[in-house]
């Protein structure tokens, strides 16, 4: 399930975007306020935002400037009553990948978000090389030198989500979201058995990892 973070200070269309991005099958989240919204575009994953330009705390040209700078490169569209060229043209040297204006039509915002993640799907790359290891997204396979590594489906999602995200730091909380998903009841203590598990298979040498990184009281950082 796409993940996408609406971003809209007016209650009643962050609330009628969720409800219609629901109904079209994504996981949407809502922030009201830039810096928070730009705190958890860092810190999570998600496919797509939907950004308003005029917002408390930060303004929408803001987030996407400082999202930019931090290196998430997470689709943006940004949403606004402003109508004039150079706001557009703005937001589009700031790092957006779309501007639409309001009042929009839903059903071209849907529009949008698809032909935006598709064209993420499209970049993505098929393949990630570390050492001699290369995981296979197109057929979930993680290999050392060509030859297959046995995993579990977990292993295999968890692997796969700290290689999307390498170079950020994902939370405990994070991990059991994206790997277990949300709902699911297990502990803290399950990731980091999984993250043992995985050092044996991925690292030269598990007691002291170049690639599944430990931060302490932080979480756990895939660099490579």
């Amino acid at each position: 399930m796409k993940r996408i973070l609406i971003v809209e200070d007016d209650d009643s269309i962050a609330f009628g975007l969720q409800l219609d991005l629901q109904t079209e099958g994504y996981e949407a989240a809502i922030e009201t306020d830039g810096l928070e919204a730009a705190r958890r575009a860092r810190q999570e994953a998600f496919d797509l935002i939907l950004l308003d330009v005029m917002l408390p705390g930060k303004d929408g040209f803001e987030v996407c400037r400082e999202l930019r700078r931090a290196g998430v490169r997470t689709p943006i569209i940004l949403l606004t009553a402003k109508a004039q060229e150079a706001e557009k043209v703005l937001g589009l040297e700031l790092g957006a990948d779309d501007y639409v204006t309001k009042p929009f039509s839903p059903r071209e915002l849907r529009a949008r978000i698809k032909a935006r993640l598709r064209g993420t799907v499209e970049a993505e790359p098929q393949t990630f090389s570390f050492g001699d290891m290369e995981i296979d997204f197109s057929r979930c396979e993680l290999r050392r030198a060509g030859k297959p590594i046995d995993l579990t489906a977990l292993e295999y999602k968890m692997l796969a989500t700290l290689i999307r995200q390498r170079g950020r730091v994902l939370s405990r909380p994070q991990l059991l979201d994206q790997v277990w998903g949300s709902g699911v009841f297990v502990t803290d203590r399950v990731v980091d058995n999984h993250v043992v598990t995985l050092r044996r298979k991925i690292e030269p040498e598990p007691s002291v990892p170049r690639y599944l990184l430990s931060m302490r009281g932080l979480g756990y950082r895939f660099d490579a």
